[in-house]
């Protein structure tokens, strides 16, 4: 429990209240036994603890006590910066990195069906005084979202993503292997692939996608299709569209399962966008999404037979391709992410939109006359965190809707336009990001300076590493 904290924070709305009040019996009815609550990081990863069914009890009123230094870490959990520097986050608060606050969300409890009497709940990072810690990324989101409200619309969503599955040969387990980062695991292909949406594929791997399945139904994720995808063991998983941040704690919420749940089973599942794996095809992430408002059920659709979008679609289109550079960290957050944008690879390779063309970054997907027509950014690394990820989204469309920008004509050849290309290294991307206007008068000026700080620490690491590229270039030549 975090002494001090305000004990009836007042955080909740009455909805959040009432979903409180039916935790209570649900954990009383089942049995439960304990729950984990669960905080989303910079990453995308989750972090929390696991709590007994009395203290979670008085942790859902007067939220969880939990570390801050967890937001110094970068992607092998070193700290980027010394621990206890005077304001090393660019925010006074953090100082000596106290304590945050876990505020649990109602909203989001569920039971795992693969534990035995265990709750999971997640949650957003507060200081003591109830201020919410501005690095967390779930916060982030709810307050573009808190934005887009008060201008007349509503997100609404969907997600593909697209993972690999492979056999855990060795899970390389030693202390001589636990380095930062630890050794991978060594794993073998589960299936051959290049037979893209194959039913005989998919069957060949459905002793474990029918567990994957059987548990995202089970937790309430409405999943819509698992399909074959193209390198050997690559999946796809869709999901039916949900409003504001549902999406993303849905999209947390599967990439912990699916790991999880391949892990118990002999198997191991990644999201990394490009593994080091003979024939592997890169993976991605696209985001469907569109608006609505009191009087349109989506406000992006034309309103005659011969309007591809709406005023307020294209606005936004244009917002998303205005910001796409910037914007890049928040979607490809990861060196390993931008080894997608290639051409032909059916992912894009420069700022461009088009009608129902998969090599564009934005393809428009419906059609003319079709009252569900909505836009599809092709742009995403499945690594990428969600929150920020739709943030980015919401906070470029915005400006698009703001400032009327016009997208501009459509790419049908999108490999071919003369367009502005995508960031080719994450170093370039953060240097967009950090220079965006936008995003720090949306996101904040310690966000953006906080974030691109652990993205370059990132890229100075890789950069000081000798690749295996480079020893075999030089090594004998020279």
């Amino acid at each position: 429990m975090a002494e001090g904290f305000i004990a009836r924070h007042q955080l909740w709305s009455p909805e959040q209240q009432d979903a409180a009040t039916r935790i209570r019996r649900e954990i009383e009815e089942k049995g439960l036994r304990q729950v984990r609550i669960a905080w989303c990081d910079q990453h995308g990863i989750l972090r929390g603890k696991t709590l007994e069914i009395p203290h979670f009890l008085s942790v859902l009123r007067q939220g969880k006590d939990f570390q801050t230094a967890t937001l110094i870490f970068d992607t092998t959990n070193n700290p980027v910066v010394p621990p206890f520097g005077a304001s090393a986050l660019g925010d006074p608060r953090m100082t000596g990195l106290p304590d945050g606050v876990l505020v649990p969300d109602p909203l989001t409890f569920r039971v795992l069906p693969w534990l035995t009497g265990t709750g999971w709940i997640l949650s957003e990072m507060h200081y003591r005084s109830g201020e919410r810690v501005p690095f967390d990324t779930r916060g982030v989101l709810k307050d573009q979202l808190g934005r887009l409200a008060e201008e007349g619309f509503e997100y609404v969503s969907g997600i593909e993503m697209e993972f690999y599955l492979t056999k855990l040969e060795d899970p390389m387990l030693s202390f001589e292997d636990c380095g930062y980062p630890p050794t991978p695991p060594r794993v073998s292909a589960v299936g051959h692939g290049f037979q893209y949406l194959t039913e005989s594929r998919g069957d060949e791997i459905e002793p474990i996608l029918s567990i994957l399945r059987d548990n995202l139904v089970e937790l309430g994720l409405p999943l819509s299709t698992i399909e074959d995808e193209w390198g050997p063991g690559q999946t796809e998983f869709t999901f039916e569209p949900l409003t504001g941040s549902a999406t993303a704690d849905a999209a947390v919420l599967a990439r912990t399962a699916i790991k999880q749940l391949a892990r118990r089973n002999g198997y191991h599942a990644t999201f990394m966008a490009r593994p080091a794996l003979p024939n592997a095809f890169s993976s991605g992430w696209h985001l469907h999404q569109s608006l609505r408002s009191d009087t349109l059920a989506n406000a992006f659709a034309g309103t005659t037979g011969e309007e591809l979008l709406s005023q307020t679609g294209l606005n936004f289109m244009g917002g998303l391709l205005q910001h796409a550079l910037a914007c890049s960290v928040l979607t490809t957050p990861t060196i390993n992410g931008y080894k997608r944008y290639r051409p032909d690879s059916f992912a894009p390779d420069r700022v461009a939109w088009a009608e129902e063309n998969r090599g564009a970054m934005v393809r428009v997907t419906g059609g003319r006359g079709d009252s569900n027509t909505h836009l599809e950014n092709r742009i995403g690394d499945p690594a990428a965190n969600p929150y920020l990820y739709l943030a980015s989204q919401i906070a470029a469309g915005r400006d698009g809707l703001k400032r009327k920008l016009d997208p501009g004509a459509s790419a049908d050849e999108p490999y071919l336009t003369d367009a502005v290309s995508l960031p080719a290294t994450l170093e370039q991307a953060v240097g967009h990001f950090s220079q965006s206007t936008l995003l720090r008068a949306e996101f904040g000026e310690a966000f953006v300076d906080y974030l691109a700080m652990i993205k370059r620490h990132e890229v100075a690491r890789f950069n000081a590493a000798v690749t295996d590229w480079e020893h075999r270039e030089y090594f004998e030549v020279y």
